[in-house]
């Protein structure tokens, strides 16, 4: 088991893609904190998992003290705290003409400085672990679409700021800070914003080859995977590095002009 007696906190992981994170850690041998704001869904993936397995804790990752009460409930119920897995995030769309700023200093607050704080508060256990830190990115982190200026913001910050801290905790203290970059994944969010543009209940199965070249999106089990190796011993010293995971390459890519768009994480 590639992850026995680690003790992990996944935020986000009521649904989607840290909820597949946290039952594939689990499957692996770890006790893992269930985080998010939708407490029926995770009182679901508890139950799943089995309370021996997993705590869950209900709020939003960007109050004060959240951090802090997240460390606390993992040291608290298994003695130590071996990994973080910063995968919180509001997706939301907004361009130059509407993004404001309450609307831009959101978005940061969740997806990029709450990352930071909870690093923070778990650098002592990490320390003493010589843990290790997954941040969840985006390909749009590259650049982004039009319509995720915002988002697309907030994930290049956290892009740099695993950079930063993947060279200067691993150099000083031991902890390892790596991250994945997502493409377009079929989670429940992602189904029901598309439904909210407007589109068909089976979106996903229509897909232009040209943004889905396998015929279909990837599922969030397929990401949990991957996360398993930077999560595990078996990435030994790797650190700072940022991994896409899309069905295409990103940079140099050139889309036909009568593609259409359909905007995604």
């Amino acid at each position: 088991m590639r992850l026995k007696d680690k003790v992990i906190i996944v935020t986000g992981s009521t649904m989607g893609i840290g909820k597949a994170i946290a039952k594939k850690a689990v499957a692996e041998g770890a006790k893992v904190i269930i985080h998010g704001l939708e407490e029926e869904s995770g009182l679901q993936v508890v139950y799943e998992l089995g309370e021996e397995n997993a705590r869950l804790h209900i709020e939003d990752i960007s109050n004060a003290g959240a951090a802090q009460r997240l460390v606390a409930l993992a040291v608290d119920s298994w003695g130590r705290l071996d990994c973080i897995v910063n995968n919180a995030a509001i997706v939301a769309a907004s361009t130059i003409f509407d993004t404001d700023k309450a609307f831009f200093t959101r978005m940061l607050e969740v997806n990029t400085i709450a990352p930071c704080l909870l690093i923070q508060a778990a650098l002592p256990h990490l320390i003493a672990s010589r843990g290790a830190v997954l941040n969840i990115g985006s390909i749009n982190a590259w650049s982004g679409e039009h319509n995720l200026l915002a988002y697309s913001v907030s994930k290049g910050a956290l892009m740099t700021m695993t950079r930063n801290l993947g060279d200067s905790l691993f150099r000083e203290k031991g902890v390892r800070v790596n991250q994945i970059n997502p493409g377009w994944v079929l989670t429940e969010n992602e189904i029901a914003r598309k439904k909210e543009h407007g589109l068909a209940d089976d979106w996903y199965q229509n897909l232009p080859e040209v943004f889905a070249p396998a015929g279909r999106i990837i599922f969030p089990e397929e990401i949990a995977v991957a996360a398993m190796y930077w999560l595990s011993d078996e990435s030994g010293p790797i650190s700072g590095q940022v991994v896409d995971l899309e069905q295409y390459p990103m940079i140099g890519r050139n889309v036909p002009k009568d593609a259409g768009t359909i905007p995604h994480r």
